[in-house]
């Protein structure tokens, strides 16, 4: 009887580390391939393919931007690249650099800085953050947030 009951709790023991091994594995995945995905959005922010960056949302995903007010909107794709094209007209050499992402399951907040020279000519460095929600590979949310109130000159 006592050797039962040992070798049905080494069962259960196995078992269960078993399946915590197997939730971690699955955790670490999602979050190499969340982190993957926002490379690459990145990436095409960058090299300012704003249709290809539009392409990895959902249809109609939930946005924050403070420029467009302090409400979360829905935005088409078609909007997205109208949106980023029409701050790529207005500085140009405007780029993204990653500080750091942050992963909680579906969830990678972003900290980064995006700089460029503004209309008047000056350069900046804005820090922004941004949570992204992200489901089945695709961005479902995009939450920014920052100062839109004073540029950080260089």
């Amino acid at each position: 009887m006592i050797r039962l009951t040992l070798m049905l709790a080494m069962m259960f023991t196995l078992i269960c580390c078993r399946n915590s091994t197997e939730k971690n594995s699955i955790k670490t995945d999602k979050s190499a391939k969340n982190k993957a995905l926002l490379e690459k959005y990145f990436q095409h922010f960058n090299n300012h393919e704003w249709q290809q960056m539009a392409d990895m949302y959902i249809e109609q995903p939930e946005m924050k931007d403070p420029a467009y007010g302090l409400k979360n909107t829905k935005m088409t794709k078609a909007d997205i690249v109208k949106k980023y094209s029409e701050l790529s007209q207005m500085i140009p050499d405007v780029h993204d650099n990653v500080v750091k992402m942050y992963h909680a399951g579906d969830n990678v907040t972003v900290e980064f800085e995006s700089s460029g020279t503004a209309p008047d000519g000056s350069k900046f460095i804005l820090p922004i953050c941004t949570i992204f929600e992200i489901t089945d590979g695709k961005i479902t949310k995009d939450l920014t947030y920052y100062d839109n109130f004073e540029e950080h000159k260089k």
